[in-house]
């Protein structure tokens, strides 16, 4: 008869999250997965059968969790161009105020794994087509009400702006202040 589990697999799994956020894939051990977790190595692998199950387990929680909070500030009342500055405003002061800068874990996984990791490389394009579809809602609401012209390719738009948030994350790696980073969003907003 199997032993009933002692752990809350969400609880571990937020745990195995933080690792492979901050250290990406290859780098975090299995030992120091097991550490963070509470978990010693055979339940580890009972639970989640590799590193890379436990990986793909901690990157969907990141897009359920951790991304699902940044994008309902998009969801909030009021002009579009302000509730699209008040996200690239809260991710910029997000990343520079993380002393790790681990920036955004979808991205991390994009630039380590695409290309060598077909399951992970479509997880992390799941939150990029989840973003730019929040993106895009926004820009069609704001050419409904008339606060966006028309005329202009709102899929086009919601691209530009899944760019610039991608590159706003890679560049918040690197940045001393938020300076550079705001003239960016002021800039790309103009062009809305």
């Amino acid at each position: 008869m199997a032993r009933p589990r002692k752990f809350q697999p969400e609880a571990v799994v937020e745990k195995a999250m933080e690792v492979f956020w901050e250290k990406g894939y290859a780098a975090a051990t299995p030992q120091e997965l097991g550490e963070r977790m509470g978990l010693g190595r055979g339940s580890l692998y009972n639970t989640f059968e590799s590193k890379h199950g436990l990986f793909e387990h901690a990157l969907r929680h990141y897009l359920d969790h951790e991304a699902v909070k940044l994008l309902a500030l998009l969801q909030r009342p009021g002009p579009v161009k302000q509730r699209l500055r008040a996200l690239m405003l809260a991710i910029i002061e997000m990343d520079l105020a993380d002393p790790e800068r681990r920036g955004c874990m979808a991205i991390n996984t994009a630039i380590e794994l695409a290309g060598r990791d077909a399951s992970a490389t479509k997880l992390a394009a799941r939150m990029f087509d989840q973003t730019e579809a929040a993106f895009l809602a926004v820009l069609q609401e704001g050419q409904r009400t008339g606060e966006l012209a028309a005329h202009q390719d709102a899929e086009a738009l919601a691209a530009l702006l899944l760019n610039t948030l991608t590159g706003l994350r890679v560049l918040g790696k690197t940045a001393e202040d938020a300076t550079r980073l705001e003239r960016i969003v002021d800039t790309v907003l103009k062009a809305l």
